[in-house]
């Protein structure tokens, strides 16, 4: 066998692990894209009920109470940029659409722009552009957990009630469908609610149920921002695994084409020689 014949055949064993490593991870993609967008649509409805709630609890606050800190921004220009991305590779656009529309709010926002990190591919893009962070949370959330949300929502609450920023938006994945995702920038603090009328009872007390209530909200609006990017993130990847393996395959076809004349080149080569060296004994 010659060795452009072995080159071809050795390039052919490569693609072929290629396709099969693609085409694995497509198949993991999948998968948690299903079970996530399960966990996003039983999460849905809590949220919304609990946005009912918060605004039926500020329908019974006398009009002379104190307006609760997470409902009112505080007089701080700061704003925290909370960019929530992956902590691995291999997902098409989504690293790079999330980060540069992170450090685009940040210099939008010059001296007041206040980066906070969620993933190691920010982690890393803002360390090289030299932006410090005012909170990160690297390999934390993949696969989101209630508990790592909270702990995120919980930090994002306390800078603010203590003033170091005056708001708070996340940037982030929201996923729409398996093949389409878009990009959002949305207000997390403060909370935005709008009193309703009701005739409700509430034990111990309207400003106590208010802020469990606030504070499980913002917590489980957390969630649902981490749910939907890792399923857009997922999604994206299922998508760049899918080409990969369909590249894989059209490639896989050419080099057994081109394997398939070089090695009939080959042959026809030796015949020729073994045909020309028992003539040259004929004729000897």
């Amino acid at each position: 066998m010659s060795q452009h014949v072995r080159a071809i055949k050795g390039r052919i064993g490569n693609i072929e692990n290629i396709g099969q490593i693609t085409k694995a991870m497509n198949a993991i993609a999948m998968t948690k894209v299903t079970r996530m967008k399960r966990r996003l649509a039983e999460l849905r409805p809590y949220l919304a009920e609990l946005e009912t709630f918060i605004s039926e609890l500020l329908g019974r606050r006398s009009p002379e109470s104190e307006m609760h800190p997470l409902l009112e921004s505080p007089a701080n220009d700061e704003v925290g940029i909370f960019v929530l991305n992956s902590d691995r590779g291999l997902c098409g656009r989504y690293k790079g659409d999330i980060n540069r529309r992170g450090e685009e709010l940040v210099q939008e926002h010059g001296e007041h722009g206040r980066l906070l990190i969620g993933g190691e591919k920010a982690r890393v893009h803002f360390a090289r552009r030299r932006i410090e962070p005012l909170l990160s949370f690297t390999q934390t959330y993949d696969p989101p957990s209630r508990e790592a949300a909270a702990r995120m929502a919980d930090a994002a609450i306390d800078l603010y009630l203590r003033g170091e920023v005056g708001r708070i938006v996340l940037v982030y994945m929201q996923f729409i469908s398996d093949l389409k995702q878009r990009l959002v920038v949305e207000e997390f603090l403060p909370v935005s609610a709008t009193p309703t009328a009701n005739d409700m009872l509430v034990e111990p007390s309207i400003d106590e149920m208010l802020d469990i209530s606030l504070r499980a909200y913002l917590r489980g609006r957390m969630y649902a921002a981490l749910l939907d990017t890792k399923t857009s993130e997922d999604a994206i990847r299922r998508q760049a695994m899918k080409s990969a393996t369909d590249n894989a395959e059209d490639l896989l076809k050419s080099l057994t084409r081109a394997y398939n004349k070089a090695r009939q080149q080959a042959i026809t080569r030796e015949i020729a020689d073994i045909i020309g060296g028992a003539e040259a004994l004929r004729t000897t």
